[in-house]
């Protein structure tokens, strides 16, 4: 029996990457200890399992010299419970190793679905070396920086989602990772509005159950089991949080602080206000609506990647808090950028800076509350990723015109026939989805 052996041409570039990588995730270790960073999050998740075993009220507790109380439903307790298993300085070792192995996870992830063609057997070894090459760039991103900066569990959440958006074709297990993400921070429950809209209109098109559809049932099903199982386990707690904490959005933060890069910190730090009340409403009821229409649209034409990375942005802007260190989705949205945009290095390339750059941190965030008085360059500095995301879709969305327009130019022409005339960095997603 013979034994397939790598062989040297292909394992070389190999080994550089995972070299490049490894430097790069050392020098992002040793720059951290440097920045005296406190991680300030996973010590509250730390706080939040003492106080579950020690039969405290979640609710109740406060953490840290912050003073910071438990945001997250009552299961998010349950899950921390091993953090009090070792002691503070390990914890905060393990928290930034698992975090860094977390960003290798997310940026493969976002590379099946931005080309699920890498997910091939024959091309594994393709897939290995982008993802630690990429990974070894975008671990410097803000984003992943502040989350690494506070241990938090931003990436794990983006992780769990797109493995199930990653599954096979008739995978059982898709839906398990959204569910359970949706009853830890409830805002991944966007995706499951996706896959039931896309699931449906496909249905009505073909009369037959699709994996959107399978997917969305498991995911709700899932975030229904926890929901209840918590109910059942801690009632005090979980009634605290579905009637009363749920609606506190005072107590995770300032609307207007800088580091709030939703609609809802936007209009505060317009406004001079930190209840920019129903003028949030109304923009994220109108923001929401017309985004989730190119998303659902996308997934119906089989553009899984795009359709995943506009509800994810989608949700961080309709939010009424994403601090930038939920941005994490900026990863994906990169790649899928690099892998399209052949034409539009300049476009792709002031994305990629406006997540580098930290540029909401130029303005002044102190805790006397400045950004009620900012001015208006302040503004666009505290507005980089809200604005860029609004860019990006508006980008996609008059992309989309043009090629609806170009089939009515041209007489009509089928969906196959337009697709046949996009570039292939665009077809081959569409492609693969349909085996």
């Amino acid at each position: 029996m013979s034994v397939s052996v790598p062989s040297p041409s292909r394992a070389r570039p190999l080994a550089v990457a995972a070299a490049v990588c490894l430097l790069s995730f050392t020098a992002f270790w040793v720059a951290q200890r440097l920045a005296h960073v406190n991680m300030l999050d996973v010590m509250v998740y730390r706080a939040e399992a003492e106080t579950l075993r020690a039969g405290g009220d979640l609710y109740a507790m406060r953490a840290t010299s912050a003073n910071l109380a438990m945001t997250y439903p009552p299961i998010a307790a349950v899950l921390f419970l091993p953090l009090t298993l070792v002691s503070v300085p390990l914890m905060r070792t393990l928290s930034t190793a698992g975090n860094l192995l977390l960003v290798i996870a997310l940026v493969q992830l976002s590379l099946q679905l931005v080309r699920p063609a890498l997910s091939r057997v024959g091309s594994r070894a393709d897939l290995w070396r982008t993802t630690l090459w990429i990974a070894a760039i975008v671990v410097w991103c803000e984003p992943v920086w502040t989350t690494l900066r506070y241990g938090q569990i931003n990436l794990l959440i983006a992780v769990a989602v797109l493995w199930d958006l990653t599954r096979r074709e008739g995978s059982r297990w898709a839906g398990l990772g959204i569910g359970l993400a949706t009853a830890v921070k409830l805002t991944p429950g966007l995706f499951v509005v996706l896959l039931f809209a896309a699931g449906l209109l496909l249905w009505r098109r073909d009369r037959t159950v699709n994996q959107w559809l399978r997917t969305a049932l498991t995911a709700t099903g899932v975030f229904l089991a926890a929901t209840l199982a918590m109910a059942l386990a801690l009632p005090a707690d979980s009634r605290t949080f579905w009637t009363r904490t749920l609606f506190e959005t005072g107590r995770v933060g300032h609307a207007e602080e800088t580091a709030n890069q939703s609609l809802s910190g936007v209009l505060a730090r317009l406004m001079h206000t930190d209840a920019p009340g129903l003028w949030w409403v109304a923009a994220a009821v109108l923001f929401g609506g017309a985004a989730m229409a190119l998303a659902v649209r996308a997934a119906v034409r089989g553009d899984r990647a795009v359709a995943v990375i506009v509800t994810a942005f989608t949700a961080l802007m309709i939010s009424p808090i994403s601090w930038s260190h939920h941005w994490v989705w900026c990863v994906p949205l990169l790649i899928l950028l690099y892998d399209r945009s052949t034409r539009a290095w300049p476009a792709t390339g002031a994305v990629a800076l406006a997540f580098a750059s930290f540029a909401l941190w130029w303005v002044p965030h102190d805790p006397g509350r400045p950004e009620l008085d900012q001015n208006a360059g302040q503004m666009l500095l505290s507005a980089v990723y809200p604005l860029t995301a609004t860019a990006v879709f508006v980008g996609y969305a008059l992309a989309s015109w043009r090629g609806r327009t170009s089939r009515t130019v041209t007489g009509g022409a089928t969906e196959a026939e337009v697709v046949g005339r996009e570039p292939r960095a665009v077809r081959e997603p569409q492609a693969v989805a349909k085996e």
